[in-house]
């Protein structure tokens, strides 16, 4: 019989050797964390210190304490933002029940299902900035393709991008392009893990069409539909490049939401007040925090609830 290593019983015993079936998931995991306390968790910290001070970005801060947010509450431009931004949100979610439909139709087993799919796919695998170009042609009032439909049927044509009434609507449309894409691709995902046996059980105790899918499927997509709530709302919330696309924040800074309005104030030819924009990203994201705590509060009472 051989004997065991002095060496390697000793490190049999060690204290690593004890705990590394524990320390490992914790060590693959600390890269990331530290990535997000870096770059996520870091930011939020400094932008609520920032925003209390007045600062151009090169020279020496001044605190200026509440100044920023006072400022915020008496600035018009702010109030344009936020009730874009509030616009943004509530028609940005369309996104959802659009993706849900198509995603049902792409489920089925129809001729020619793959030149549909890849046809709804297209908007998501595009950038922004290519939708923005696209929808500004398509909105344009000498040659664009909706005043042509619009003059077809005998109506005037119309400037949506240069008029304040219609422009937020119109790039709020171009931005649904892409997102639908995307909560379809969210919903095809979850449809392929309904369970076949409670279709087949709802079939024989009689439900079909909207019943089925109210009791049956939409319960099953639940996740789907956290996921699509949560990544539209935040999507509404940062909407920029499409803006910076198509109007610039324009006509009259009426096409502004809050993201945007703070890079003109904090980064642009405008302004360099970071404190100012710093203010701007608090309240950006305190709305996003109260959206985001609210569904996972709704999620965690259904979970306990299921």
């Amino acid at each position: 019989m051989t004997s065991v290593p002095a060496d390697y019983a000793t490190a049999k015993s060690g204290w690593w050797h004890r705990n590394q079936q524990s320390m490992t998931p914790l060590l693959l995991l600390l890269p990331g964390v530290l990535f997000f306390l870096f770059y996520v968790i870091f930011p939020i910290f400094q932008s609520f210190n920032l925003s209390f001070y007045e600062w151009d970005g090169l020279g020496e801060r001044t605190f200026v304490g509440f100044y920023n947010y006072e400022e915020l509450y008496w600035d018009d431009a702010f109030y344009v933002s936020l009730r874009n931004n509030l616009i943004w949100l509530l028609l940005y979610l369309l996104a959802i029940p659009a993706g849900l439909f198509i995603a049902l139709f792409l489920n089925q087993t129809v001729v020619g299902i793959r030149l549909y799919k890849s046809l709804f796919f297209f908007p998501f695998v595009i950038s922004q900035v290519v939708v923005g170009l696209v929808f500004s042609w398509f909105y344009d009032p000498t040659f664009g393709l909706l005043n042509e439909m619009l003059g077809f049927f005998g109506f005037d044509p119309i400037n949506v991008l240069g008029d304040e009434r219609y422009v937020t609507y119109g790039i709020i449309a171009a931005g649904l392009w892409p997102q639908t894409a995307y909560c379809m691709i969210l919903y095809l995902t979850g449809l392929n893990a309904v369970d076949p046996e409670q279709i087949e059980a709802g079939r024989l105790d009689g439900a079909k069409g909207g019943k089925m899918l109210w009791y049956i499927i939409l319960p099953q997509l639940r996740p789907a539909t956290f996921i699509a709530f949560v990544v539209t709302i935040i999507g509404a919330l940062r909407s920029f490049d499409l803006i910076s696309v198509m109007t610039n924040g324009g006509p009259f800074g009426e096409s502004r939401v809050l993201a945007f309005y703070m890079f003109e104030v904090a980064l642009s030819e405008y302004g360099f007040r970071m404190g100012y924009g710093a203010a701007i990203a608090v309240v950006l994201f305190l709305i996003m925090l109260v959206y985001i705590s609210f569904f996972l509060w709704k999620m965690a009472r259904d979970e306990r609830g299921a």
